[in-house]
């Protein structure tokens, strides 16, 4: 069990982790795994504190229903295994601007906190418009040799060398 305390684990060990929790998804639900259904679900939930019954009548809210499902727990396990993982490993620290963003952007908590929203935003709408996030099409869609998946796959990968080329090279001169 060191291997709890590794502050890096191997990415294949990881890996095969990812294959079999895929594989549970499947045998308990038949469906696959995916993070960002979680957020319509709960944005739904959300609209129906304000707009009550009339949230029902949407069409996407048809597709996707409003309501806590696996998914939330998907979310909320992903985020407290992190936090004991870095707990465990020693690397748990609470850090409002990252040093490499201070490099290139400066110390500004407030432009740091709006980056981090509006991408986080842009994040969810992106793969709402895909039809699932990377965990969707990168981990559950291409081990079904789903041909979109791949198309996905490859485009997520497209768009982060590129936002990344253009946030450090042209904007940040790092």
């Amino acid at each position: 069990m060191s291997w709890l305390v590794l502050t890096r684990w191997s990415p294949y060990g990881v890996g095969a982790g990812i294959g079999v929790l895929v594989l549970v998804s499947f045998i308990l639900s038949n469906r696959p795994i995916g993070c960002s259904t979680a957020y319509v679900r709960a944005s739904g939930l959300g609209e129906e504190l304000f707009q009550g019954e009339k949230v029902q009548s949407n069409e996407y809210y048809k597709k996707f229903v409003p309501r806590i499902g696996w998914e939330v727990a998907l979310l909320a396990g992903v985020v407290l295994g992190a936090l004991i993982s870095s707990g465990l490993s020693g690397s748990l620290a609470v850090e409002t601007v990252p040093e490499l963003w201070k490099a290139g952007f400066g110390s500004s908590f407030l432009v740091r906190a709006i980056s981090a929203i509006g991408g986080g935003f842009l994040l969810g709408f992106g793969a709402r418009m895909a039809g699932g996030c990377t965990s969707g099409h990168g981990i559950s869609g291409t081990l079904q040799l789903a041909v979109s998946s791949w198309l996905a796959l490859f485009c997520f990968f497209l768009g982060g060398f590129g936002v990344a080329y253009l946030i450090y090279i042209v904007v940040g001169g790092i």
